[in-house]
This record gives C-alpha cells, structure tokens and sequence, in this order.
C-alpha cells in the first residue's frame, strides 16, 4: 500500500529529526563546535559561488579529508538520496546514475567541469579513471543544466572534484577483506611557489562473491598546475583498466567485459575574465556474451570525444555579471556490432546574473545547440532566489534540457535488442522550488518540490519483431523465430515525475555531524496499451538517509551511513555501511564495513549485490612541515 508506506517513512523521518534536534537542544560548549566556513561550489553556476547564493538545487559531499573512511570515491554518492547508484558491481566496477527517476543516461557526469559521456552508451558514463585519493568532493546538482552543459543534463549533472594538493606529501596504503579483496593505492605532491603537482594510483582486485563476479581495476590520474602571467594552468592525465565478471549484467549469461578509459586535459585563464578548456578522452568496451565460450558473441567498440571551450565574463554593474562562451565537440566510434561513426557540434550560450548578497538573486541563460546535421536546440533557463529574512530563503528555478541517443539506441542489435536509427533527441521541462532555512551557523534545512516533464523519451518497448517497420531496425538486425517478442527502442511521450526533497545539516560539538535526507518521487507515463518499457519506471519511491561522521575520544574518525530504499513496485530495503580510522604519527588504520545489515538485493533487475563485507587497511603518510 503506497499511502500506508509513506506514512511509515514519514513518521521514522520525523522522530529522526525530533530526536536530532533534542539533542542540538542541549546545553553543550559551544566553544568546541568548529565554525562552519560556507562553501563555494561551481556546479549549477557559471561561476564559483557559496553554495547558499545558488537558486539551484546544488548538493556536497565531501571525502572529509580522510579518504580511509571510504573504499572508494562512489560511496559519496550513496549520501544524495535523489541520486539512484544502480551499481552493477561494488567499487564502481560498472553502474547506472539516475537523479529524480531518470534514465541511465539523462544524467551528465563531470570530471572538474569537463564531460566524461560516453558516446557508446550510458552504462559507461560512470567510467571515470579516477583513484579515490584524487577527489575532494563531489557536487551534484539536480534538475535541468542543458543550459549550462548542453546534451545529457536532462536531470542533473554530477561534477567529480579533484583534490588541488596544499602541502608536499607522500601517502601510501593496502587494504584486505572478504571476497577476495586486495588494495593497494598511494599519492605523492609537491608544491613549491606557484607550482603544485599530484600522483594518485589505485589497484583494486577481489576474486568475486559468486561465480563470474571477480574484478581487478588500475586507475592512474596526475594533476599539474602552476602560475603564469597569463593566470592559472592545469594540467589533467588519467588512465584506468577494468576487467570484470559480468554474469547476469545484461541477460542470463556468465558474461565478462573489459573497459578502458585515457583521458587527457587543459584548462588556461587568459587573463582574470576569460579561460579556455580542451579536453580528450578515448574509451574501450571488449563485451563476451559466454565467458567460457567467447567465440559465440563478441563485441569490441572504441569511441573518441574533443571538447573544447572558451568562456568570458564582463561585470555590468556591482551586482551584475554578463557570461558568454562558445563550445564544440567532436565525437567518434568504431565498432564491430554499432559501425563506425562520427558526429560534431557546436553552442554558443549566454547568461545574465543578478546577485545583491542576503537580498536576492536572478539568472537568465540560454544555450543554443548546433548540430552536424544543421539539427539545432535551443534550451533557456531562469533561476531566482530572495532572502525572506535574514535565515530563509525561497528560491526556484525552469529550465529546459535535451538528450542525444547514443550509438547503442540507434545502431545496437542482438536477438532480443534492437536499436532505432529514426530515434530523436529527448527533451525536458524541469521545474523546482524551495525553501532555505539557516537559523543559525550549525543547523540548515531545505525543502525543495520539483517536476520534470519528459518528451520523447527513449526507452526499449516489447514489440513482435515481424511488426517492426523495417527502416526502424539497425542495418543487418534481423529477427529470429526462435524469439518472437524482442525489446526495440523507440521515443515515448508524457514521462513525467514529480517529487520533494527534505534534508537537515546538523553540526555538533567534537567535529560530529549529521545528516538527514528524504525524496519521495512519483512517476506518471502515457497509457503504452499493455506494452511493456524496460527501464522508465525502476525508480526509488522513496529514499531516505540518515548519515553521521565526526571524531571520537582516542583519536578517532568514524562515520555511518543507514539508507532505506523503496523502489516502485518492490519490497524496500535497508543498507548500513561505517568506517573507523585511527591515525598514529605517521600511520593510520581503518576499517570499513559494507551492507552491515547483510541485505540481499538487486539494484539492477536480476543483478544480485553482495552481502556483508569488510576491508582493512593501513596507511603510511609523510607531510612535508
């Protein structure tokens, strides 16, 4: 019963936040609860800003500066309740990111503000060749950003922050645990003046928890900036190999698939009012359909991707700033089921900011799309906020977004999965508003209501194969009597979800904090007149977290994380994950604790999670005085 389960799940919220808030109520020395700097963000904006001057949805998570309570960087995404983490293996082996009920790949990934789609398919989205040790943080932000990032921020974009090194260090580590699990990472900067550069490298390997779910990953990614008269240069290198067991990922087949990923990139200020960025990244997918056999069905794909950009900004007035730039990308495949293919385009975009501090805010920004095929979108966004008082902020936003198929929807075929090569572009209509309350410097609260309206919507709908139109099949599909209903690609309209968004950011004495957050969604589609979709509707209804990290008597770091998941049409379950760190002078240990509860569940339909584990490390570390 949907009414029944939501009361449920409010009631367990509320008391959750009576008693957080008993507990701030409490006599307590205020002298050791640590000031609370406000950070700035630059997701969302087009420019840095303080997260509480953005009028869009814009969350952070942080590595809280202490990468042992993670095993690896993806788990800060677990934090974000209207994020859906569909991972297909634990440490980011291969995972699907969806924000509010979307699909795998309506969500942009973002690798310090460059994108890091993936031209293939969506699945590899979440590929980024990125060793823990080199994030800071993470920002996401929900709701429409065509505006701001062209193609794929249907729902939201996700920007991994790379950690700039502030000191010469030397850290190396190890971890062991169940399943086989065997790490080995470490990171070495220098800074000297105006030049600073980091190494990180990361070996990941576990034997797997069941047959055919084995992994061994390397990621490498170097960072190099430095100070010139023309202003700030960053230099970006990265390098990842993942094999990996893939029973079941896509079918009940004992599949295996290797992923590579190089990624090469240059960002340059010229001046204090204009940069340029170029970016490079090349991409590899070796799929087997029968590990034990791969000479029945195999794939090899490698695409490529240019992105390159030149952003300028003038200030109108004192509260007033003009942004513009112009953007192209390059886009390429080769491949031996999708062809071989290559697409380009081109936008220029514009925004007008607003910003009169605790006042009120106002942007306006369009972005214009060009693509090779004299195919053009144009997608605007408006955003506003205005302190009510001096502690609430009402804020709200509309904009639209678009989505290029990739080559997967338009070329893939298989028995049982066709692609569409008439498929459009998606498009959608996001509309968001909320509230802001920061009572005082340890306690912050918002509430956001948010509808996304979808249009043609690409998703795989069961049809009779001989039924489909014959220029709507890939070149050399063809259908097997052995399969007479398949699943084929095909836009669809009238998608829409509609939700809200809670969340409480408490900060206590001894460093502790705590974090409580709650998104309810509901999805509605167009009646499809008893045909089935395979991916529009496997959403969180309901998602909460209550998470806590801070320091503990002896020198301890801990943090926990209990989340609760209600998916549409099946049974909820709960996850409990912790980790403990000790540091000595030039040792620390941690030990971290996965699906304490030993749940067992699917985040993808028939694709089976580990249960309880555990992994312990250490960690040697110089800092230079």
């Amino acid at each position: 019963m949907p009414g029944l389960r939501l009361s449920r799940f409010g009631i367990v919220l509320c008391l959750t936040i009576a008693a957080v808030a008993q507990e701030d109520s409490a006599p307590a020395d205020k002298s050791k609860i640590k000031p609370v700097n406000e950070t700035v963000v630059v997701t969302g904006t087009f420019a840095p800003a303080p997260q509480n001057d953005i009028d869009r949805a814009v969350t952070v998570v942080g590595i809280d500066s202490q990468p042992g309570l993670y095993t690896n960087w993806v788990d800060l995404l677990e934090l974000v309740p209207s994020v859906d983490l569909r991972q297909r293996g634990t440490n980011n082996i291969q995972g699907d990111l969806s924000i509010r009920g979307s699909g795998f790949g309506e969500t942009l990934v973002l690798l310090d503000g460059f994108r890091m789609d993936d031209v293939q398919t969506g699945h590899h989205d979440m590929d980024l060749p990125i060793p823990t040790t080199a994030v800071d943080r993470i920002e996401v932000m929900r709701g429409a950003g065509s505006a701001l990032y062209g193609s794929d921020a249907m729902a939201g974009s996700v920007n991994v922050i790379t950690a700039k090194p502030e000191h010469s260090d030397i850290r190396v580590g190890a971890g062991v645990g169940n399943f086989g699990v065997n790490q080995q990472y470490g990171s070495a900067s220098l800074v000297w003046k105006k030049f600073d550069t980091q190494l990180d490298a990361e070996r990941d390997f576990s034997s797997g928890f069941r047959p055919d779910r084995d992994y061994r990953s390397a990621t490498f990614f170097e960072r190099t900036g430095f100070e010139t008269g023309l202003g700030r240069s960053l230099l970006m290198f990265a390098y990842g190999d993942k094999p990996y067991g893939a029973d079941q990922f896509y079918g009940p087949f004992n599949s295996w698939e290797r992923t590579k990923s190089w990624f090469a990139a240059f960002k340059q200020d010229l001046g204090s009012k204009t940069e340029f960025d170029f970016a490079f990244r090349r991409h590899t997918d070796e799929f087997v359909l029968f590990r034990n056999n791969p000479s029945i069905y195999e794939n090899n794909h490698i695409d490529r991707s240019w992105q390159t950009d030149l952003r300028h900004h003038e200030q109108i007035s004192q509260n007033s700033t003009l942004f513009f730039g112009a953007e192209g990308i390059h886009e390429n495949i080769d491949s031996n089921n999708l062809g071989i293919h290559d697409r380009s385009r081109g936008a220029v975009y514009v925004d007008y900011d607003v910003r009169a501090w605790k006042r009120f805010s106002f942007s306006a920004a369009a972005r214009e799309e060009i693509f090779s095929s004299s195919h053009g979108e144009f997608n605007p966004t408006l955003a506003a906020g205005a302190w009510l008082t001096s502690t609430l902020k009402l804020k709200g936003s509309v904009s639209r977004a678009f989505r290029l198929p990739s080559y997967t929807d338009w070329e893939y075929h298989d028995p049982a999965n066709f692609g569409n090569p008439l498929l459009g572009p998606e498009q959608a209509w996001d509309y968001e508003g909320g509230l802001l309350w920061i009572p005082n410097s340890r306690w912050k609260s918002e509430l956001t209501l948010f509808q996304r309206r979808d249009g043609s919507v690409i998703d795989y709908v069961t049809r009779v194969c001989t039924s489909i139109p014959a220029d709507q099949l890939p070149p050399g599909a063809t259908c097997s009597p052995a399969i007479p209903n398949v699943y084929h690609a095909e836009n669809l309209q009238h998608l829409n979800f509609t939700g809200v968004e809670g969340s409480v950011d408490l900060r206590l004495a001894h460093e502790q904090h705590v974090e409580i957050a709650y998104t309810y969604l509901y999805g509605a589609q167009k009646t499809l007149t008893g045909l089935q979709t395979k991916y529009a509707f496997d959403y969180p209804s309901h998602d909460a977290v209550l998470a806590w990290n801070g320091k503990l008597p002896g020198r301890f770091i801990a943090r926990t994380r209990l989340g609760v998941i209600d998916r549409y049409q099946t049974d909820p379950y709960v996850l409990w994950d912790a980790a403990i760190v000790r540091e000595f002078n030039h040792v620390a240990a941690h030990l971290a604790f996965a699906n304490i509860s030993d749940t067992q569940y699917q985040e993808i339909p028939g694709v089976f999670m580990p249960g309880r584990s555990v992994v312990f490390g250490l960690d040697f570390f110089w800092r230079a005085r």
